[in-house]
């Protein structure tokens, strides 16, 4: 375990990330969802965007103490109610985390041209590492009928992946309004 956490304290932003975040920059309100060592609220934050990092795990949050332009709250996300209830976010990325209950409360906290930056594991992963639970595994297209006829779907992979190492994911950015007035990366 302490061996899987030194990974993901090092570890650098996803390219997925990256890349459909590049037009959130300063002013921009961000909340990173089981974000761990802060590794995308760390990318957003030296954007000028205005970072709310939650986690459960207070020495991860920790991490983040003396990051600029980042807020951090401890909070159970699947043991307790949603900590965020009526706040609104230009952007939400969720990365290696999956709890379907969340779903919902995600897609109501997206503010009016705002997006949803999502990449998780999905089945297939099993031949390769953890997560193998399928409860912890979307299926093949489940994040497109999560975001269906509530948001327009700016870009859709899935499949088996090499870097950073080998998994099978499934990634999505969406956006809640009209697609053709959002800038692409």
């Amino acid at each position: 375990m302490a061996e899987e956490k030194a990974l993901h304290a090092t570890q650098a932003p996803s390219d997925w990330v990256h890349r459909w975040t590049s037009g959130i920059g300063p002013g921009s309100r961000v909340l990173d969802v089981a974000c761990g060592y802060g590794r995308h609220a760390r990318l957003l934050a030296a954007r000028g965007a205005r970072v709310l990092a939650v986690d459960r795990d207070a020495e991860a949050l920790a991490a983040l103490a003396d990051t600029a332009n980042v807020e951090t709250r401890r909070a159970d996300l699947e043991g307790g109610p949603w900590p965020l209830p009526g706040e609104a976010f230009d952007c939400i990325v969720v990365t290696n985390y999956l709890h379907r209950p969340l779903f919902p409360h995600l897609l109501a906290a997206i503010a009016p041209g705002g997006r949803l930056v999502y990449e998780t594991f999905m089945r297939g992963n099993e031949r390769f590492r953890r997560p193998s639970n399928p409860a912890f595994l979307l299926q093949p297209g489940e994040l497109l009928e999560v975001v269906h006829g509530r948001m327009a779907v700016l870009a859709f992979e899935q499949g088996e992946v090499v870097r950073p190492w080998p998994a099978v994911v499934q990634r999505i950015c969406a956006l809640r309004g009209d697609p053709t007035l959002s800038r692409l990366p």
